[in-house]
């Protein structure tokens, strides 16, 4: 165990890019706000280069073992920050030339180095430094680019992360006072002698604070309504990003609490069966892309709370987990770029005719919807394929079912919105519209469906050629 800073440069970096951003933002006119956009991206391709090198290294624990710099961590990292720079690409489109351009872009960086101390910290007083680093830019992030709609979207946000807040510190308030610690290798030692029902209480109500960054049941509510009302870039931010780290840090806290006491395992296999089938059965009746998209994020959070019930009892456990958020950062970043690019289409049938009038967002649209499907070569679909064997091998087979089961579901709603954009145009359908050019967009959305085809390919040769766990 160790104080040494330099185990934690990304998250210097990118804080640091923060600030130089938010304060050289205030000087720049704003025809030149590229240029805070230009120190953002360099700061997250450095962070991502310099966890990807720190990977090489052994396992450490920094800061007196609050803070774990790992293999997950590392992968987290480089997923934050690459998720994060395709962002850039979004809001280069939208809200180039805005009055609040260098803050939003300061903003990101602040959220994005939040999420990382999420998925790396193993204290729960670190935890809660890193849901506040995370949330409090996340208000700002949805209350500056939607306007009208996107204040509402806030207020929302705003209610719910501090109520999902406020009983993440009483879980760790009460997990504090049984453990008589909070670093994660005391909750082991202590809490197996605890009281069942204290424990419970206390590791239930942090599952649900982290719930809320995830945007899983049952703190879910917000993200519909937030990706509806706020503007295409914060959509993308909210949806995408902190997940990652949210997600990691769940496995964490599971991991821990599990080691004498397997059941909850089952709670986390409740929790992603509750959100599979709410986020796929609420999307059916949507009419507006974003909102859809929301409804699918909550069920794209349930298939990776998988590997999470198979914690300790499958090697896939971790591996499916860091692959998935992958694919599923690139593939909801390419779905949310399109609507980016044609902001004025706000109902699926805006989209018909779209393959005449704009063929390559409709074929990025294509490519992004199957891959949320889970269709092969897309890079969802391999980590579906390996969420389940984890799933599987962890003795779940009916949640491997459930995996698939949900799977066969969420095409149909997918096929709302491919059908119209692959129609026949009608005299009535809306065309292109003035303003709806979204040329930045269209290339970021391209590039994540690009790059999500090339991993899902990647991944699937390797899995045919090892015929077995997939090797990260």
């Amino acid at each position: 165990m160790q104080m040494d800073p330099a185990l934690l440069l990304p998250e210097i970096i990118v804080f640091l890019g923060g600030l130089v951003v938010l304060i050289g933002g205030s000087f720049l006119p704003r025809d030149r706000q590229w240029v805070a956009r230009t120190v953002a991206a360099l700061a997250l391709v450095g962070a991502a280069i310099v966890a990807a090198v720190a990977m090489a290294d052994p396992p450490q624990a920094a800061f007196a073992g609050t803070y774990a710099v790992d293999v997950a961590t590392g992968a987290a990292r480089v997923i934050i920050a690459l998720a994060t720079l395709l962002v850039l690409g979004v809001a280069s489109g939208e809200i180039a030339g805005s009055h609040r351009e260098s803050d939003t872009y300061a903003l990101f960086l602040f959220a994005a180095t939040g999420v990382m101390v999420l998925a790396g910290t193993t204290d729960l007083l670190v935890l809660i430094v890193g849901f506040l680093l995370t949330s409090i830019p996340l208000y700002g992030i949805v209350g500056l680019t939607g306007g009208k709609t996107g204040a509402e979207a806030a207020m929302k946000t705003y209610f719910m992360g501090s109520l999902s807040g406020i009983v993440l510190m009483l879980g760790v308030t009460v997990l504090y006072a049984l453990a008589g610690g909070t670093d994660y290798s005391r909750l082991t030692d202590e809490l197996p002698a605890a009281p069942v029902a204290a424990v419970g209480v206390g590791v239930l109500c942090v599952l649900a604070g982290l719930m809320f960054k995830a945007g899983g049941v049952p703190a879910h509510f917000w993200i519909p309504d937030a990706a509806q009302g706020t503007g295409g870039t914060a959509a993308t931010f909210l949806t995408t990003v902190p997940k990652i780290g949210a997600l990691v840090a769940v496995y964490r806290l599971v991991a821990t609490v599990s080691t004498g006491n397997e059941s909850w395992l089952i709670v986390a296999a409740a929790l992603a069966t509750a959100s599979m089938f709410l986020g796929n059965l609420a999307a059916y009746w949507q009419s507006d892309p974003r909102r859809l998209l929301g409804w699918s994020t909550v069920a794209q959070v349930g298939y990776m709370l998988v590997p999470v019930a198979a914690v300790g009892r499958s090697d896939l456990a971790l591996p499916s987990l860091l692959f998935y958020l992958a694919a599923y950062a690139l593939t909801n970043v390419a779905a949310f770029a399109v609507t980016a690019a044609l902001p004025e289409h706000r109902k699926l049938t805006d989209y018909r005719g779209l393959v005449r009038t704009r063929p390559g967002l409709a074929l990025t649209l294509l490519v992004a919807l199957l891959g949320l499907v889970g269709t092969p070569p897309l890079a969802v679909f391999v980590g579906k394929l390996t969420t389940a064997t984890a799933a599987w091998d962890a003795g779940h087979g009916w949640l491997t079912f459930v995996v698939v089961l949900n799977s066969l579901l969420s095409l149909f709603y997918y096929l709302r919105w491919i059908g119209p954009a692959f129609a026949r145009p009608t005299k009535d359908s809306p065309g292109p519209r003035p303003g709806t050019t979204g040329a930045w967009p269209a290339v970021t959305g391209a590039t994540a469906a690009i790059a999500s085809l090339g991993l899902g390919i990647l991944a699937g040769s390797l899995w045919a050629a090892l015929e077995g766990p997939l090797l990260l």
